[in-house]
């Protein structure tokens, strides 16, 4: 995972406020794997959005 290039293309910064103990969370996995915080999150955040293409209304929802 650590080899894999993350945040590649064209970059858009976004602010958000998360819990404090998420945000020591990526402090601490920064320090204990030398990956920039930018990576952390982005590696986050596609597992999530693959997670949920429903939310992007790329799958059909099922009742």
């Amino acid at each position: 995972m650590k080899s894999q290039k993350q945040n590649e293309g064209e970059l858009k910064e976004i602010a958000v406020k998360i819990e404090k103990k998420v945000a020591e969370d990526f402090e601490l996995m920064m320090k204990n794997t030398g990956m920039p915080l930018a990576d952390l999150v982005v590696i986050a955040m596609k597992r999530f959005r693959s997670s949920h293409l429903d939310y992007l209304k790329q799958v059909p929802v099922t009742e």
